[in-house]
């Protein structure tokens, strides 16, 4: 190979691909906090190949970069501006990658290249929704961490920010214990007890099982309640584009999800 390419999850500040140099590695490992499910996998896989082929050039692209266009009032959280300028606590997103690839390529579908307003829905394991203007990122659903947002594989998306301090009361969880539920066994998962993979639940709703009918309610509901308010960031919309392992595959939850969306047309 003439050159490695890293896909990032968080780059934190970073806000463009960056060639791979130390300084680079301990930005990126500093932002591991903000995303622990993926950010240490993605060290691991850097040191690995920088370590076999320290000859070759390594660029990583950051899954946060496309949203580095959100105006302040898309970014920022309604707390005390210090945490925000001494703690860069704000709104990153994630899915960069993809939101600019799948509206890039549907706004030339429709004869105008980066022009007009798109929504776009990336929906796997992780999902998030965005709403891109004239090619640049104004809004998205995930936020300083990839847990804010739809309902996703493991993950439950937003929740009342009291539920921590509620858990911890009530329940006496820590917050290791607090970040691993909502991270690894909320979403689909959590929902319908089953699975995270929607195939399967899917196919047990079809059997009858109501707490699988009960998830693809709640994933189409809140996929669809977050479509609506990004709408707010446009001026106008051209169209709305479905991607990743759900997005793409499943006919069925694009239904469920329009059919929340009667006023889109």
């Amino acid at each position: 190979p003439q050159a490695i390419g890293h896909r990032v999850v968080h780059g934190g500040s970073l806000t463009k691909a960056e060639l791979l140099t130390p300084e680079i590695v301990e930005r990126i490992r500093a932002a591991t906090p903000l995303a622990p499910l993926h950010n240490p996998a993605h060290l691991i896989g850097i040191e690995a190949t920088m370590r076999l082929f320290p000859e070759l050039p390594q660029v990583a692209v950051f899954d946060t970069a496309f949203h580095q266009t959100m105006p302040a009032h898309a970014y920022r959280y309604a707390i005390p501006k210090f945490l925000y300028t001494e703690h860069n606590v704000r709104r990153y997103g994630f899915h960069g990658t993809s939101h600019a690839y799948v509206s890039d390529r549907g706004s030339e579908l429709a004869g105008k290249f980066q022009k007009g307003g798109w929504l776009t829905a990336h929906l796997g394991n992780g999902s998030s929704t965005c709403a891109v203007w004239n090619g640049q990122s104004v809004d998205t659903s995930m936020g300083l961490t990839p847990l804010e947002g739809v309902v996703m594989g493991t993950r439950s998306g937003d929740v009342d920010p009291s539920l921590h301090s509620f858990l911890a009361k009530n329940l006496g969880w820590d917050l290791a214990k607090i970040d691993k539920v909502l991270n690894n066994e909320s979403g689909l998962l959590g929902l319908s007890q089953l699975s995270n993979d929607m195939r399967t639940v899917i196919e047990a709703a079809e059997n009858g099982n109501e707490d699988a009918c009960l998830a693809i309610e709640v994933f189409s509901y809140r996929l669809a309640k977050s479509l609506a308010a990004l709408s707010c960031g446009l001026p106008s919309i051209d169209g709305l584009i479905f991607t990743g392992g759900i997005g793409e595959n499943s006919a069925y939850i694009r239904e469920k999800t329009l059919a929340y969306l009667p006023h889109f047309g």
